[in-house]
């Protein structure tokens, strides 16, 4: 049976979640972070670099979330309709999103969150400097690209609801975290409809919901 060290409040609920969509049997061995909000340091006993998502399959231990969804995908799911047939059109869209989320969009989101926090983790003496220096960096680097790849997403979701196929695929599981992070903790002063719809269409899906219940914290799913 599969195992997979789930993090809490992480990206590892996809891996949960797409386990479900296949129903494959998997057992979950739940990690908390500490105060600071890191992982604790027993996940470096699984793995050396102590992040999440890690799944064992037998004997195979696998972390990173692309290449545990393609894993998953092609071991237990061939059948499934989660990923287009390789000799269609469709296939290079989900090929393309696969990637993109952990690629490009992640990183963003990730530096955009970093410079928002940064002044308040600095000296009191030093933080008017690191005021400054981190909105010049985010007015002039972070933001813009910021709202063209929101916008990317938008204009994608409005062809037919999903990032990928025409229908719901992996690539939509893939994508779910970093559209949910960003919509829900950054204010977007753009008409995203498409990406809100999307997050309410994925949250509604059983599949989704059971993997919420298995893994315990997962916050951005009952953000509002």
């Amino acid at each position: 049976m599969i195992k997979v060290h789930y993090l809490g409040d992480s990206r590892a609920h996809r891996i949960l979640w797409l386990l479900e969509e296949l129903s494959v049997d998997y057992d979950v061995v739940v990690y908390k972070r500490g105060p600071d909000y890191l992982a604790p340091a027993s996940l470096k006993a699984i793995h050396p670099l102590g992040k999440s998502p890690i799944i064992e399959d037998g004997d195979l231990l696998l972390a990173e979330s692309g290449a545990i969804i393609d894993y998953l995908v092609e071991r237990y799911g061939k059948d499934a309709g989660l990923k287009p047939d390789t000799a269609s059109a469709s296939y290079w869209r989900y090929n393309y999103w696969l990637h993109y989320c952990e690629g490009s969009a992640m990183p963003l989101v990730t530096n955009k969150l970093l410079f928002e926090l940064l002044p308040s983790k600095t000296p009191f003496f030093v933080r008017p400097i690191a005021k400054l220096i981190c909105k010049g960096v985010m007015q002039k680097l972070i933001d813009p690209a910021f709202k063209d790849h929101i916008t990317h997403w938008n204009k994608e979701l409005c062809r037919d609801g999903w990032f990928a196929c025409g229908d719901f695929s992996a690539a939509d599981i893939a994508m779910s975290f970093v559209v949910e992070a960003a919509v829900e903790r950054f204010e977007i002063d753009l008409d995203i409809g498409a990406v809100r719809q999307f997050i309410d269409r994925i949250r509604t899906r059983p599949a989704y919901q059971c993997a919420v219940e298995r893994g315990g914290i997962y916050r951005l799913a009952n953000s509002k």
